[in-house]
């Protein structure tokens, strides 16, 4: 089953750092030329952060997984992405691919897939770093 995720505002610290972070991440590819097409997509029991049209070229459809982190004391927020939740990305992208549609039950568009990872830390000053890893292995 294919839909929006739940629209309900966070609950935790960390669920806000992380709606805060997608929202900041999804501004920033659209700044870059991006259409995001869709947003926390829901996929069986998967949720994939943002799908999006990169322009390329080649131009690609990019599912983005966002990871952030509200402080550095336990790593970088690229380190929380572990095999479970690969698992789970692989799972959602396989689902999206067969469903062949959107949320909003438009076509996904026929272009190449690629899974890119973006981090975002929080320093102790305030300040954000983000970092964009296209094609990041699953």
């Amino acid at each position: 089953m294919l839909g929006p995720m739940d629209s309900r505002s966070p609950t935790t610290t960390q669920q806000a750092i992380g709606a805060a972070a997608e929202e900041r991440v999804a501004s920033v590819l659209r700044a870059a030329g991006w259409a995001v097409l869709a947003r926390n997509v829901r996929v069986g029991r998967s949720e994939l952060d943002i799908v999006a049209l990169d322009p390329g070229p080649p131009a690609s459809i990019v599912v983005v997984e966002v990871r952030a982190r509200g402080r550095r004391d336990y790593g970088l927020a690229e380190e929380t992405l572990d095999y479970r939740k690969r698992a789970a990305l692989r799972r959602g992208i396989g689902e999206l691919l067969a469903s062949g549609v959107l949320p909003d039950g438009s076509p996904l568009p026929r272009l190449p897939l690629r899974f890119d990872l973006v981090a975002v830390d929080r320093g102790p000053d305030g300040g954000e770093a983000v970092r964009h890893h296209r094609g990041a292995p699953l």
